[in-house]
């Protein structure tokens, strides 16, 4: 049949993008078994425990009302773990205690008292770390801690082991095989991880602590006694590096794994940006071969001797946001996404060659997702990379000589970027004739550190130009109907969507989720974690008021003269609403067409059912609309 584009008939409802909104945080062997962490729209986002038995059968192991969700640096991760014989440990989405619970118990203990959080956890030789953040002093207070598996420090602050207190972050903490230091990364709280970060050890005994020369550095994990192996970009491009840790204060030496040209035949990272704990980006197999993430645009992974010498590349399906979450012998887990399978987790063996899938992971049709083509515009500050997801529905045909109407999408942010993977929200686009390009911006990671660094200094000037080309591009080179282009992000993407606008002559219409509209408002607002996050994207306070005001789309929100639809939630912490509230309202003054959703008991993204059921069917709506097209049921 032939059809407008944007009016395609669909398989994938509003509910369907509900139901395929699992997110998965960490998996682990235990107890004869697989173990991993994953929300439930449908209760509010709550993060339930499930393990696989010896048969292959799933139980859940943490239900309602119970859930395991960190909200350390606000993003959270690592809420959870467990040790061999099935006792889970998890942060109580709730009250942020920690708790243990027993196999064949019918219910938790709390190992912590109220009133600080805990996240990144991790059991080590039956040592429960973890990373603590008490916002309740002023200033407030970030630790690594080790907490009492027995219960003892439930109501006492003090009978929790604080480990490191300096001041500033901290993610990581790993445990010497022999027990006697611990590793950890830290930054200073007016930076962030990507930036400036140490791999730090500290001998548990003494109290001695020491700082290994690194730039950004990432993940430490102990190799032996006295040899720890750490990712950094001190060449440009993350990669792994060894240390020798002695018992002189005189601070180690690292030095890389091996060349960049050993480890890779192109330029790549091996880390990221470090939003969440407990993320890794690299395993050591029980061996000594290493398991690595190696990110180009798009994901890969490839095994390493001991040495840092690269073995072979392995054919997975998988190919963006991997973390390898744990390792037993040759098998590994795998959480991720890629551009022909869902989201999900796999169980990988690297000698066997084989990858089962765990939790979704599926295969995608390809006549309904043929995959996103990685393309390069040219831009006033460089290339400018993006992913190209064309409208596909096996049983439509356009109209004859139509161009498609295009989302551009924005990534958040900004230090992260698109993967052109599979998701189910852009197939819903695609399949109804409607294309969607993930633009990596000049700041976005995946791409190096100087392509990271394009954006210091110049948010609102550079993630604009680039779109602005991205989107310029799609119509020169006849992809997109030229007076069919919108403009979608999130958070730091909402912020680059509204400055698009106010630049005008490009995009037809915006879809903003919870986006910054003013700088000066944000740095008052905005949590601990990104307090200082604009001092390196635009400039320090005082100095730079005047840029913040400049470069705010609030200050030029006369300028945006085209349909903008706002979608924010009411408990959000990072961008609160009142800076949606503040654009609404300029557009409602000058009689501009918008739209604004607020969404109670949602924060930072949003996790329940209803809330994606109505974004999504609020954004094809607008669109619609706006391009003059009735969107199928």
């Amino acid at each position: 049949m032939s059809a407008a584009h944007g009016s395609w008939p669909s398989p994938l409802t509003s509910a369907d993008l509900a139901a395929a909104g699992v997110r998965i945080d960490g998996a682990r062997f235990a107890a004869d078994g697989i173990w991993w962490s994953e929300s439930v729209p449908q209760e509010r986002g709550r993060m339930r425990v499930l393990r696989t038995a010896p048969d292959g059968t799933v139980h859940e192991v943490l239900p309602a009302p119970w859930g395991a969700r960190s909200r350390v640096h606000e993003y959270g991760g690592g809420a959870w773990t467990v040790a061999d014989d099935g006792t889970l440990f998890f942060v109580d989405g709730d009250d942020q205690r920690v708790r243990r619970w027993d196999p064949e118990a019918v219910a938790p203990v709390p190992l912590t008292p109220s009133g600080a959080q805990y996240g990144g956890l991790r059991l080590q030789q039956g040592r429960l770390f973890a990373v603590r953040e008490d916002l309740r002093p002023d200033p407030h207070v970030r630790a690594i801690v080790e907490i009492p598996v027995d219960g003892s420090a439930a109501e006492d602050d003090g009978a929790v082991r604080v480990i490191v207190s300096h001041g500033g972050f901290y993610a990581h903490p790993a445990l010497s095989p022999d027990g006697s230091r611990l590793a950890y990364v830290l930054w200073p709280d007016t930076r962030m991880p990507w930036d400036a970060a140490l791999a730090c050890v500290v001998d548990l005994a003494s109290g001695a602590d020491g700082a290994i020369p690194s730039r950004a550095a990432l993940q430490p994990e102990w190799v032996s006694d006295d040899e720890l192996l750490f990712a950094d970009d001190a060449t440009g491009r993350w990669n792994l590096h060894r240390a020798r840790i002695g018992a002189q204060p005189a601070p180690p030496i690292p030095t890389p794994l091996a060349t960049r040209e050993d480890f890779s035949r192109a330029d790549a990272d091996t880390g990221g940006g470090l939003w969440v704990l407990g993320q890794r980006w690299f395993r050591i197999l029980d061996d000594g071969r290493i398991l690595a993430v190696r990110t180009n645009g798009s994901d890969s992974l490839v095994l390493l001797d001991r040495d840092g010498a690269l073995l072979r590349e392995l054919d997975v399906p998988f190919d963006a946001d991997l973390s390898l979450e744990d390792a037993r012998g040759s098998r590994v887990l795998v959480t991720g996404q890629g551009r022909r399978v869902t989201p999900g987790l796999w169980e990988l063996d690297v000698d066997a060659g084989t990858v089962r899938a765990i939790r979704a992971g599926d295969a995608v049709d390809p006549a309904w997702v043929p995959g996103a083509r990685p393309v390069t515009f040219a831009g006033p500050h460089g290339p400018v990379h993006a992913f190209d997801h064309a409208p596909a529905n096996p049983g439509v045909r356009a109209e004859a000589g139509a161009l498609p109407p295009y989302i551009v999408q924005v990534h958040g942010g900004p230090t992260a970027h698109a993967t052109g993977a599979q998701a189910s929200w852009i197939t819903a686009f695609t399949s109804r004739g409607i294309g969607v390009l993930e633009v990596n911006y000049g700041g976005s990671t995946g791409y190096g550190r100087a392509y990271r660094e394009r954006l210091d200094g110049q948010w609102g000037v550079v993630d604009v130009d680039d779109v602005l080309a991205a989107a310029q591009g799609l119509a020169d080179a006849g992809i997109a109907d030229p007076a069919r282009i919108a403009i979608r992000g999130g958070s730091a993407g909402g912020w680059t969507v509204l400055s698009a606008l106010v630049r005008g002559g490009v995009f037809a219409a915006g879809i903003d989720r919870y986006g910054v509209v003013d700088l000066r408002l944000l740095a008052e607002e905005t949590h601990d974690f990104e307090r200082y996050y604009l001092d390196g994207l635009v400039g320090p306070l005082p100095e730079a008021e005047q840029t913040y005001i400049d470069r705010s789309p609030l200050t030029h929100a006369d300028r945006i003269d085209v349909p903008v639809l706002i979608l924010q939630g009411a408990d959000d912490a990072v961008v609160p609403p009142s800076q949606s509230e503040a654009i609404r309202d300029a557009l409602a003054a000058r009689g501009v067409r918008h739209e604004y959703l607020l969404f109670p008991g949602e924060g930072h993204g949003f996790r329940r059912a209803e809330t994606i059921i109505a974004a999504a069917e609020a954004e094809l709506r607008f669109l619609g609309e706006v391009f003059g097209f009735d969107p199928a049921p």
